[in-house]
C-alpha cells in the first residue's frame, strides 16, 4: 500500500514524504520524491494532508464489560479509529472493574479484531473501594501498565503509597483521579460564580489542588512514576511544573474539553456539559494551554466517556457526568489550540475570555501530546506513536489540517451520542487510518 502525497510528521519533524507499507510495517519514506507503487499495490490519497503516527488515547471508558448499552470495545474501538487512533487504553470502571486476572482476559479477548488496539488499565483496588490493593502483579503479568481507580480518586493516602511502590517494583504506572472526596461533597459543577447563578452545588477547584499535592510527594518519596488524569485547575499546573523542576517522576493529561471550554457553558443547563472534574473557569483553561505548550502537560487525553440518553437526559445533580470525544478529540484540539488558534462558536457565552494572551501551539507539539508522548507513558512505544520509518510498525493516522466539518451526533460510530460539541464546524478532519498495516479508515468513510 502506498500512502501518497501527504506530508510526514513525527519526532523527527516535517517533511514532504510518500510512505510504502508492506505487510505490517513501514517499507520504504520518500522523503522529498514520489514513490512508485508496486504492481497491485493499493494507493492512499494523502494529497493536502499529515501523515502521522496513529494517535494514542491514555484514557477512554469503553464500558464493556457490564455496560454495553452505552459503549462496547467494538463501538469505541470503532470510534477511534476514525478519529485516528491505533491505540486506546481501557479505563477499568467497568461492572465487575478490571480488577482481576479474569476481567483484565476477557478485554483482550473482546478486543481481538477490534479497529483499533484497546489495552486495559487495572485497578489500583478491589473494587475501586479504596480499601484493599487490588492483585497488581497477576495484572501486570498480562500486560497492564497502568493503575488507576478512575472515577475516584484513592482517599487513604497510607494505601496510595503502598500502591506506589508496588507499581514501581512492577515498572507500571499509577494514573490518578485527583479529588478530595470530602471537600468534592456533593458538588456537580465549578464552585463559584456560575455554580451560584445556577443554584446548583459546587465542586470546588482545590478538591482537585490538594490530592495532586499529596501524590506528588508521595510519588517524591517513592520514586514512583504517576500520571495525574484530567487536569483542570491552574493550581494543580503549577503544582507539577514545581514537581517536575525539582525530579518528580510525573506526567499529566489534560482532556480536549477542558482545553477549549469554560464553565459558562454551563449556563443554558445543558447536561451535555456536565464531566468531573468539571468545566472551571477561563483562567483556569488559559492555564491548562500554556502548560502543554511549556510541556508542564503532556498528554491530551480524551476521557471518552458515553452514556445513554436517559442518564444524561435528567436533571443537573443526577445526570452522569462526562462526554464522547474519540472522534472529536484531534478536530477540537486542531480547531482552538493550533498556531493560529481558533474558537468555537458560542454567542453570549465567554469562551474568549483570556484568549488574547494564546499564541497556540505548532502541530507537532499537538501530535506529540496526542501520539508519541502517551505511547511512551503507556509502554507502547514499540508499536505505537512513531517515527514513520523503514521497519516502522504501519499505525498510521492521515489527516486533512484544513477540512471543516460540523459535528452531527447521530452520525458518531459510539453507540452514545453525548458530546457537547454538537452543531459545533471544526477544522482538521482524519482522511484514513492504517492498524498494522491495514486501512481500518478510508476517505469515503471518515468523511461520511
Amino acid at each position: 500500500m502506498l500512502v501518497a502525497g501527504g506530508t510526514v510528521v513525527d519526532q523527527g519533524g516535517s517533511r514532504r514524504a510518500d510512505v510504502l507499507v508492506k505487510g505490517e510495517v513501514v517499507a520504504e519514506v520518500g522523503e522529498g520524491r514520489a514513490l512508485r507503487a508496486p504492481a497491485g499495490a493499493d494507493v492512499l490519497d494523502a494529497s493536502g494532508c499529515v501523515v502521522a503516527p496513529g494517535l494514542v488515547d491514555l484514557h477512554a471508558h469503553l464500558r464493556e464489560p457490564g455496560a454495553e448499552e452505552a459503549e462496547s470495545i467494538e463501538t469505541g474501538a470503532r470510534a477511534a479509529a476514525l478519529g485516528g487512533y491505533t491505540a486506546v487504553v481501557a479505563m477499568p470502571n467497568t461492572s465487575p472493574p478490571a480488577d482481576s486476572a479474569a476481567v483484565v482476559r476477557q478485554v483482550l479477548q473482546l478486543a481481538k479484531g477490534a479497529s483499533c488496539d484497546v489495552r486495559p488499565a487495572g485497578t489500583i483496588t478491589l473494587g475501586r473501594e479504596g480499601r484493599v490493593l487490588s492483585p497488581m502483579a497477576e495484572l501486570a503479568a498480562l500486560g497492564v501498565t497502568l493503575f488507576t481507580d478512575d472515577g475516584t480518586g484513592v482517599q487513604d493516602p497510607g494505601l496510595m503509597r503502598r500502591a506506589m511502590e508496588y507499581a514501581s517494583v512492577l515498572g507500571g504506572v499509577i494514573a490518578d483521579h485527583c479529588e478530595d472526596a470530602y471537600l468534592v461533597g456533593a458538588g456537580v459543577v465549578n464552585e463559584g460564580a456560575v455554580s451560584s447563578a445556577l443554584g446548583l452545588p459546587g465542586r470546588p477547584a482545590v478538591a482537585e489542588e490538594v490530592m495532586v499535592l499529596r501524590d506528588l510527594a508521595l510519588a517524591r518519596l517513592t520514586g514512583a512514576r504517576l500520571h495525574l488524569l484530567h487536569l483542570s485547575a491552574a493550581a494543580s499546573v503549577a503544582a507539577v511544573r514545581a514537581a517536575t523542576a525539582s525530579g518528580v517522576q510525573v506526567t499529566a493529561e489534560a482532556t480536549p474539553h477542558h482545553l477549549a471550554l469554560t464553565q459558562e457553558w454551563l449556563a443554558g443547563y445543558s447536561t451535555a456539559f456536565k464531566v468531573n472534574p468539571p468545566l472551571r473557569t477561563s483562567a483556569d483553561m488559559m492555564a491548562l494551554r500554556q502548560g502543554l505548550s511549556d510541556g508542564t502537560i503532556d498528554v491530551i487525553a480524551t476521557d471518552h466517556a458515553p452514556h445513554p440518553p436517559e442518564a444524561k437526559e435528567t436533571s443537573m445533580c443526577e445526570a452522569a457526568p462526562g462526554m464522547v470525544g474519540l472522534e472529536t478529540a484531534l478536530a477540537v484540539s486542531m480547531t482552538v489550540l493550533l498556531d493560529p488558534p481558533g474558537s468555537l462558536s458560542s454567542p453570549g457565552r465567554d469562551n474568549e475570555a483570556g484568549q488574547e494572551h494564546w499564541t497556540g501551539l505548532p502541530l507537532e507539539r499537538l501530535l506529540a501530546a496526542m501520539s508519541w508522548l502517551p505511547a511512551k507513558i503507556a509502554g507502547l512505544s514499540a508499536l505505537h506513536g512513531g517515527p514513520v520509518a523503514p521497519g516502522a510498525p504501519a499505525n498510521l493516522c492521515v489527516v486533512d489540517p484544513a477540512r471543516k466539518w460540523v459535528v452531527r451526533p447521530e452520525k458518531l460510530a459510539s453507540r452514545s451520542h453525548n458530546t457537547p460539541f454538537a452543531g459545533q464546524e471544526l477544522t482538521g478532519k482524519v482522511r484514513h487510518t492504517l492498524l498494522a498495516g491495514e486501512p481500518v479508515v478510508v476517505a469515503e468513510e471518515a468523511q461520511r
